[in-house]
């Protein structure tokens, strides 16, 4: 190439190449300003470690894509072409992963919206357990009789998720049948004496014992008494086993289904 092309070339094209160039450079520098103020978004949105360098290099390399195609066009080449064979490439990878993209991105809003985290016991798409790792494509959970449960985080992202112990309190709901023939307002009182004495159990809410349904073969009292979250089963279990004593010793009965067969004679007999 003689010098006589190379200044038709400069004179032709120099002014789009500078103003390419100066694109590139300036829009690299805010590239680089505008990934770090993303960063720094996302640590006061308190967003899981193991997401934040994902999440700023795609915004990175969407913004750099943005500016090779803004510098190209500069210079007079013809984009359009190269984004369709890209939009074809990108549809077909994503319909060869789609399972997988589908979970990935159930991992990235279960990163970012926190319905729960590591620790937490949740009751999800049939099972219940406590959480171990959550990673981008599943989340593992450990039930109580120690299995552990990979749950693929693109479904678990589209239902409803029960998250046990989120809250700092829980409600002990139980329910003791007493006889027709027992005393209620003794039986209220036994509970209540019962459940006053134990001290995992809050006063506020305060404790509620009601009559709560009138049964074929007992009548109901329900008890809703508010606990610490990991004091729950504790009270559960224990109090099963206070009641049945306490009214043991108060000669409170609890019945048993029974059905009652009449017997009538016929003209046969």
């Amino acid at each position: 190439m003689d010098v006589k092309t190379i200044n038709n070339f400069l004179i032709t094209f120099g002014e789009q190449v500078l103003v390419a160039l100066i694109i590139l450079v300036v829009g690299f520098r805010l590239i680089k300003a505008m990934t770090n103020y993303f960063e720094k978004a996302l640590d006061k949105k308190d967003v899981d470690p193991s997401l934040k360098p994902f999440l700023s290099s795609v915004v990175g390399w969407f913004l750099k894509a943005a500016v090779f195609i803004a510098a190209a066009n500069t210079v007079g080449i013809k984009t359009t072409s190269f984004i369709a064979i890209l939009g074809t490439v990108g549809l077909a990878v994503g319909l060869s992963l789609q399972g997988s993209l589908s979970n990935f991105a159930g991992g990235v809003l279960i990163l970012l919206l926190k319905p729960f985290k590591v620790g937490d016991a949740i009751k999800a798409q049939g099972f219940t357990g406590k959480v171990e790792k959550i990673t981008a494509f599943s989340t593992f959970l450990k039930t109580p009789d120690n299995q552990v449960i990979c749950l693929p985080n693109g479904s678990l992202a589209n239902a409803p998720i029960v998250n046990i112990n989120q809250e700092s309190t829980r409600r002990v709901d139980l329910t003791f049948g007493i006889g027709y023939e027992d005393d209620i307002a003794t039986a209220k009182k036994t509970l209540s004496d019962l459940f006053a004495a134990d001290i995992r159990v809050l006063k506020d809410p305060e404790l509620v014992i009601v009559v709560g349904e009138l049964a074929d073969s007992s009548v109901n009292l329900y008890v809703r008494a508010w606990v610490k979250s990991e004091d729950y089963w504790g009270v559960y279990f224990d109090s099963l086993e206070k009641v049945k004593n306490a009214f043991d010793e108060k000669s409170i009965s609890i019945p048993f289904p029974q059905t009652d067969i009449h017997v009538h004679p016929t003209a046969f007999q």
